[in-house]
């Protein structure tokens, strides 16, 4: 995702995988899956109504993987080899990513439409992720992304782009429509007629062909630190090992603080 405005938040505390909370954390399960929160349980089949939360639906890494070691060293607290430059120059720039996690989007953050609760959205993720092979994707790259830069696909494959589509129409129809405020944080009149059209319909301008499978390492930066710092990030990955898609990430933010993960759910052929 295109780095948004918000809250910075401790990197321990993004995105934690279940089993390794901190214990003021509780487990709480719904269906099949189980999750962490903090803060005291609530009924999950009831709307949120005090401060809604919005979820998004991602690809995150594997625990354990490559990749997520090389995400919690960008964005965590993981031990980043290289020049002491290039992880100074991180802690100062990664705020804005640090918020939402290491992870490409595949449906943008949302507030769940009024009557629907967390459980029906789990069981949405559910259906897309049945029957579902998982998706070779090759190798990845460093680039510059406008002013951020991002891990992206050498040669994206058509199925990375039609998943990405299934997930937006799939979940779309438990959208609560943008209020006023989400509309303005997209800065519409930044947009072509067609990215307008997108934000109204869907919520998001970055989707269908407007979509590029993307997973931000940085906050948004000056020219001559793009220039600078690109070639030492593309160092640190040169070794990362070809991607596959096998699985999709919900997760949630509350009260504008950081992403979590709820459950990683993996595709079932």
């Amino acid at each position: 995702m295109t780095p948004e405005a918000g809250a910075a938040a401790p990197a321990h505390h993004v995105l934690h995988p279940a089993g390794s909370v901190p214990e003021r954390a509780c487990h709480i399960s719904v269906g099949s899956a189980t999750y962490e929160r903090f803060g005291t349980p609530r009924d999950e089949n009831r709307p949120i109504v005090d401060r809604p939360a919005r979820y998004a639906l991602y690809f995150t890494p594997a625990p354990g993987s490559a990749l997520a070691a090389f995400g919690e060293a960008i964005l965590g607290a993981g031990h980043l080899p290289g020049p002491g430059a290039l992880r100074a120059f991180l802690a100062a720039n990664t705020e804005e990513p640090r918020v939402y996690g290491f992870h490409a989007t595949l449906k943008a953050p949302m507030r769940l439409r009024t009557g629907v609760t967390q459980a029906d959205l789990l069981a949405a993720i559910g259906d897309l992720a049945a029957h579902r092979a998982p998706i070779p994707v090759g190798r990845l790259r460093v680039a510059a992304l406008g002013d951020f830069v991002a891990l992206v696909p050498e040669a994206p494959p058509p199925a990375l782009g039609l998943l990405a589509a299934e997930c937006v129409a799939a979940l779309d129809p438990l959208r609560a429509p943008l209020s006023e405020a989400e509309r303005a944080k997209r800065r519409p009149e930044r947009l072509d007629p067609r990215g307008r059209a997108l934000l109204e319909r869907w919520g998001y301008p970055h989707v269908f062909e407007a979509f590029r499978f993307h997973m931000t390492l940085t906050g948004r930066l000056a020219p001559e630190d793009r220039e600078a710092f690109l070639p030492l990030l593309a160092e640190a990955a040169a070794d990362l090992p070809d991607l596959a898609i096998d699985a999709v990430s919900l997760v949630i933010q509350e009260d504008a603080g950081p992403f979590r993960l709820l459950r990683r759910i993996p595709f079932r052929p």
